[in-house]
């Protein structure tokens, strides 16, 4: 990572926040394990009263900065599993900095649980870390590696650090944004509450394997939780998760599968922002495939105000924040290289029932922000001592899965007109090829507001088509709907947006 990444990466975990040692765990240590103890162990956490963890540290690395913590590897030939050749390697984080919190970490073999040990020798540390005392000073975390890229190198495929955090990239990406576990409270006034993953089980993988199984013990004020990940490193990176959440007390405000990214400006929005380049993001928009068959594309901002957008959906098909726009002159950024960054898709497995998808986009000054977080909240709270089971897949890669054949929106542009403004959408895809530009016309609605001079013409530029209107706007928030059809069928997903002042 680098500082950017990293920074952008602590930003989102409070110092407040850490990991308990379960004594529950330890009592696994050597002993048989199967998923269903995960399970157990949760729902057995849910009826204790939430303990507050326990996040001391030496000084020598409680009060190190981001250089001398930075300064402190792993080192890679003594990554577990290395010396076995097997198809996955994983290394460590040390604590420090930021990353107070402690992490009990178990390798699973043939049906026993045994823990990973702390060595002091396993890192090298900068000439910037003070002597540290001979103790066992635990881990703050742990990464996976595996030849993603080419057959004789491991590439670092996935994180786990930091809260219940995590991150993945598939071939050809770098890190950009991150999922959750859990998110409790996000956008209330009462302040987040931000669950952790306290105990991790690494199910060592047998040679030749495809996929690794990790399995994580959450825990918060307000639940607990256990979650099985299927991990399958490849063109898209796949995580197949099952999770259950046990609450300790009704979660009025629980997002489930949710995940967290930065937009801090693009075409669409960049007033009063001095920089060279014309784009810098993570993700560029929400995609959804609701329960309707609809596909909808909401293209992202970083408003003046917190703004929060509500998709009510029954049984939704998928949704993802997505960084589209996969061409280096969109950011002109050697160093961070947004065009490298993945997106990430969440494929519910199942009937999820009535809820929403929840939009947060967060006001940013500064691109090391992560001011964009999205999620699925049921219609109803979690009831206080029950039991929330939920399966759903999360793709991290250049693209979502296929849904549909219908084109789709690229870019969105807006420029001032008069007292309007002017909305410049690009479309592609396969469905615009070989259309009678006289059966194509743009259908556009506004909610308080006019929307005139809508134009659908072909952009010989990029090989699709180009959709603008302009709109007539006030002070207020205006929510903009607009699509292609041909013939009078759609040939497109659907665009909306909210246009604040």
């Amino acid at each position: 990572m680098n500082r950017r990444q990293f920074v952008q990466s602590a930003a989102a975990i409070p110092i407040t926040t850490s990991l308990l040692r379960s004594a529950s765990a330890a009592a696994a240590s050597g002993q048989p394990f199967n998923a269903s103890q995960v399970r157990d162990l949760a729902r057995n956490l849910a009826g204790k009263p939430f303990a507050a963890p326990d996040d001391h540290l030496p000084d020598a690395l409680a009060k190190l900065d981001y250089d001398a913590f930075r300064s402190i590897r792993f080192l890679p030939e003594h990554a577990l599993w290395r010396d076995e050749k097997l198809p996955f390697q994983v290394q460590f984080f040390h604590r420090g900095f930021m990353y107070k919190d402690r992490v009990d970490i178990y390798e699973v073999s043939n049906g026993q649980a045994a823990p990973v040990a702390y060595r002091h020798d396993d890192f090298s540390f900068g000439p910037q870390v003070p002597p540290l005392p001979a103790a066992d000073l635990g881990f703050a975390g742990f990464r996976i590696h595996a030849p993603i890229n080419r057959p004789d190198y491991y590439d670092e495929v996935c994180v786990f650090l930091g809260a219940s955090y995590f991150r993945a990239v598939a071939k050809g990406e770098i890190y950009g944004l991150s999922a959750r576990g859990l998110a409790i409270d996000t956008g209330e006034a009462k302040g987040e509450e931000f669950p952790v993953f306290k105990t991790f089980w690494l199910e060592k993988p047998a040679a030749g394997a495809t996929a690794m199984v990790v399995h994580a013990l959450l825990d918060s004020k307000s639940a607990t939780g256990s979650y099985r990940f299927t991990i399958r490193p490849g063109d898209t990176t796949v995580f197949d998760v099952e999770a259950s959440i046990y609450p300790r007390v009704e979660i009025a405000h629980p997002g489930l599968a949710p995940m967290t990214s930065m937009f801090f400006f693009g075409p669409n929005d960049r007033s009063d922002t001095d920089d060279f380049r014309p784009a810098v993001h993570d993700s560029d928009g929400l995609a959804m495939f609701n329960g309707k068959g609809e596909q909808l594309w909401r293209p992202l901002s970083n408003p003046r105000d917190l703004q929060v957008s509500v998709f009510n959906d029954l049984n939704p098909r998928g949704f993802g924040l997505m960084q589209r726009e996969k061409k280096f002159f969109a950011y002109q950024d050697l160093e961070s290289r947004f065009e490298q960054r993945p997106s990430l898709w969440v494929e519910p497995i199942g009937d999820w029932g009535e809820g929403a998808v929840m939009l947060f986009e967060i006001p940013t000054k500064q691109e090391i922000h992560d001011n964009i977080a999205a999620f699925w909240r049921p219609k109803t709270p979690l009831p206080a001592k029950g039991e929330h089971n939920m399966t759903y897949r999360l793709h991290w890669g250049p693209d979502a899965p296929k849904t549909h054949t219908l084109a789709r929106f690229t870019r969105t542009g807006v420029a001032a007109r008069g007292e309007g403004r002017l909305f410049v959408l690009e479309l592609e895809g396969d469905a615009l090829k070989d259309l009678d530009p006289n059966t194509v016309k743009g259908v556009v609605s506004a909610e308080k507001a006019e929307v005139t001079n809508v134009v659908a013409q072909p952009n010989p530029e990029t090989g699709g088509w180009r959709l603008s209107f302009q709109c007539a706007v006030n002070d207020a928030p205006v929510e903009l709907r607009a699509e292609l059809v041909a013939n009078d069928k759609p040939v497109s997903e659907i665009w909306i947006y909210r246009w604040t002042p």
